[in-house]
């Protein structure tokens, strides 16, 4: 065991040991108003990850600043999750999200909530509006199958980050709707968006933003925490995998064969999609220090029709290149050089995760190895 695994393990079940409640705690849900006879879990199933509710702020007012500004403090490789919602697009550096969890925003007319939970590496932005409300989350501290629960502060329901399902609740049983997004790097994102703007690390909290709390967490040689469920030994649980998910079915793909292929043509439910993945993004759970930890590349996946037309895509002197015309395609879907040049192809809805949470949420889903 490396030595800064050692650390990450020290420091995580110290929380489990100062914070963890039992189950007749997490029966009564202390701190919470919310409707408990409405529920689709049995509330044991809820662990205490440590802060308590809200202990881990959102952020409810996100400010922002220029790209330029931002690198003063933000280096080329670090992580963002990328949004372009009616063509605004906005930067959300994980150096931030790590400690907050949530941001509530508005993009392109669109209320959001752009969410990071460290311990599934899964960053999920959601569409706000629900059942005629927009609503605010918080997070609340409880964990289920190693995932981070949020809760929205008009009925306290109880939501699931990685599925976006209410489990516990008045709106129990009701999912939010997943918005396309991307993790990729800073430096892909000024390339793609040279115009948008960055969430400002004036977010009202004194947090040691640039470093990870979490350090040598994503080693594929290290175990999941507090998680209760079995997952399939076909596949290190700490892999990272391209989660895809369509209206008729999901399918994961490990880094393993997307970093080897770099492009990979596919269709799940009957969709045909395409996945680039391409070197130049530091992995956000290596080294304490965010932009010194390894590279592990950053993804997209993608409808390859556009304008009617079947794409092919392929991988050649180190850029991605559709065969009919030759166009060059960036991380983020976009081509830049060529015929096409300024044509974007429409973002699928997508993540990268650490095997288990992919597994444990999906445990019927086909994986490409």
């Amino acid at each position: 065991m490396s030595l800064k695994f050692k650390s990450i393990t020290v420091f995580l079940f110290s929380l489990t040991f100062l914070f963890t409640a039992c189950n007749a705690d997490a029966q009564r849900l202390p701190g919470f108003d919310t409707n408990l006879e409405k529920r689709s879990i049995e509330l044991n199933e809820l662990i205490d990850g440590g802060p308590g509710k809200d202990g881990i702020p959102s952020i409810d007012n996100p400010m922002f600043v220029s790209q330029e500004e931002a690198s003063d403090w933000l280096r080329g490789r670090e992580p963002v999750i990328s949004l372009e919602i009616n063509g605004e697009a906005r930067a959300y550096p994980i150096q931030i999200l790590m400690w907050h969890e949530i941001a509530n925003d508005e993009v392109g007319g669109v209320p959001v909530s752009v969410t990071f939970c460290p311990l599934c590496y899964s960053a999920i932005v959601f569409d706000r509006r629900h059942d005629g409300e927009v609503l605010e989350f918080g997070v609340s501290g409880l964990l289920r199958k190693s995932d981070m629960i949020m809760y929205d502060r008009t009925t306290e329901s109880l939501w699931q980050q990685f599925s976006g399902e209410a489990l516990v609740g008045d709106y129990t049983g009701d999912f939010l709707t997943i918005v396309p997004s991307q993790l990729i790097s800073f430096e892909q994102f000024r390339e793609a968006y040279p115009d948008a703007p960055v969430l400002s690390r004036e977010t009202g909290h004194r947090r040691n933003y640039g470093e990870n709390p979490y350090a040598g967490y994503d080693d594929i040689n290290n175990s999941p925490f507090l998680l209760r469920e079995e997952v399939s030994d076909k596949i290190s649980p700490m892999e990272k995998v391209v989660g895809v998910r369509t209206e008729k079915a999901v399918k994961g793909y490990t880094y393993s064969i997307t970093r080897k292929e770099r492009v990979l043509h596919d269709s799940v439910g009957g969709e045909r999609i395409v996945i680039f993945h391409i070197d130049g993004m530091a992995s956000a759970l290596d080294n304490r220090t965010i932009h010194r930890s390894r590279d592990d590349g950053a993804t997209g996946v993608f409808s390859p029709i556009l304008n009617g037309e079947l794409l092919e895509f392929e991988y050649r002197n180190g850029e991605i290149r559709d065969k009919i015309t030759g166009s060059v395609w960036n991380i983020s879907g976009r081509a830049f050089q060529g015929p096409l040049q300024g044509e974007q192809l429409e973002t699928m809805v997508y993540g990268d995760y650490f095997a288990f949470a992919w597994l444990v949420f999906y445990p019927d889903t086909e994986m490409v190895e």
